[in-house]
């Protein structure tokens, strides 16, 4: 059943805009971001936190979507796989770099990958190691790959974004 007066309006920024929605108090960012906003990069895997797919960064930070309330969100900033692009003219290396290493097959958990590496190139002003990747991506789940090209991708674009030196 349906309790009409529950819906609460929830305001906080996506990609950078300002939005107020109104909502239930049980649904999900993800479900926000998919059901109302149309913004349907993130994808709904699991539900239950083990696939990575439906990553967003709130405040910078990753976090799963899927797991996280809508009302938690509010006052803050959430960046969703589409606003990516958003600080760079066309895509952001990291979407270069995983076009430039065929790092996607199905395509489904690149979102969610993204939005990791991205917290962790930001996070770390220099080229990153191969475990560093490794770790950001650990609750990042693909089904298609050995993660080789994925990785590859990854460390190539943090050399595009902090110059070519090695990562200690």
């Amino acid at each position: 059943m349906n309790d009409v007066s529950a819906v609460q309006l929830v305001r906080f920024r996506v990609n950078g805009e300002a939005v107020a929605v109104a909502i239930n108090p049980h649904r999900t960012l993800l479900e926000v971001l998919r059901y109302q906003l149309d913004l349907i990069g993130s994808k709904q895997g699991c539900d239950k936190g083990d696939c990575g797919a439906c990553t967003v960064q709130i405040d910078g930070t990753p976090a799963l979507a899927c797991l996280t309330l809508a009302l938690a969100v509010a006052d803050r900033e959430v960046t969703t796989v589409e606003g990516l692009s958003l600080a760079h003219a066309g895509c952001h290396p990291l979407q270069d770099a995983f076009d430039r290493h065929d790092a996607a097959q199905c395509g489904f958990c690149t979102p969610g990958i993204l939005m990791s590496a991205e917290a962790l190139l930001r996070r770390h002003r220099r080229p990153v190691s191969r475990d560093e990747v490794r770790e950001a991506l650990a609750g990042n789940l693909c089904r298609c790959t050995g993660y080789t090209k994925i990785l590859d991708a990854i460390e190539d674009a943090s050399r595009v974004m902090h110059g070519p030196a090695a990562a200690e």
